[in-house]
């Protein structure tokens, strides 16, 4: 039995998220019924993190166990044969020690979340990014954005669905920047809540429109309540962009 790491990229727009569900296709189905056809066997995709409906992955990390005896790079190209034409493809394959874990041994998890600033519609980024027509102000987008740096209390930016244990986060990185008309925002910490970069983009997005000042943000923040939340962004604009793990 070999375990291989597996680094993939993914559009979400097809899918109910990440992880397997009972009611819609998911990129983990997608992938384990590709790995089921190239080695006969029915093998358990585990994941850095999951995504929710309509989320993309620029390098997920996930780790499955298969017997077959096969070469990482002959894996690798057999899945993405299988897995045409879905908009799935498996940029890395290698093989890893048996107590490696895609989700348990990873120490840092990186989004950015992508926002077009323009009135016109979007063309060729219809579902891959948010777009706001009013305009927005990304420096005072990021220097709110600091006030959500570090360890808090992310509650009110976290999705009443969410099943973590506790609403305590440390938020490494919350960055904002512009070029052009494009505001991307990145996020970076060991884990994150349901919908936290989400709701944390959307309050981010009033405070560039000007509905909201910094301290508006950090009064929600404080507040520790759901429905302190001032908007929660589509999951259109929000990339899985890196797992981080241990050297």
């Amino acid at each position: 039995m070999t375990r291989f790491r597996l680094t993939i990229e993914f559009d979400g727009r097809p899918y109910m998220g990440w992880q397997r569900q009972a009611h819609g296709p998911s990129v983990q189905q997608a992938i384990e019924e590709a790995i089921a056809i190239v080695t006969g066997e029915e093998a358990t995709l585990h994941a850095a993190g999951r995504t929710d409906a309509g989320v993309h992955g620029k390098a997920m990390a996930a780790h499955a166990e298969i017997a077959k005896p096969i070469m990482p790079f002959r894996l690798m190209e057999a899945l993405n044969a299988r897995l045409r034409p879905n908009p799935i493809a498996v940029l890395a394959c290698e093989a890893v020690p048996d107590d490696w874990h895609a989700r348990f041994s990873c120490i840092g998890r990186r989004y950015i979340y992508r926002i077009v600033n323009r009135r016109a519609p979007l063309t060729f980024e219809a579902g891959l990014a948010w777009q706001v027509a009013a305009p927005l102000d990304a420096a005072a987008m990021h220097e709110a954005a600091q006030r959500l740096v570090g360890a808090h209390d992310f509650t009110t930016f976290r999705s009443a669905h969410c099943q973590a244990q506790s609403p305590l986060k440390s938020l490494d990185r919350l960055d904002v920047r512009r070029d052009g008309e494009v505001i991307e925002v990145e996020a970076a910490a060991r884990s994150f809540l349901h919908h936290q970069v989400r709701s944390m983009v959307g309050c981010l997005a009033l405070v560039g429109r000007g509905k909201w000042t910094a301290d508006d943000l950090s009064d929600a923040l404080e507040a520790a309540d759901r429905s302190r939340l001032g908007l929660n962004a589509p999951p259109d604009g929000l990339y899985f962009m890196e797992a981080v793990y241990p050297l």
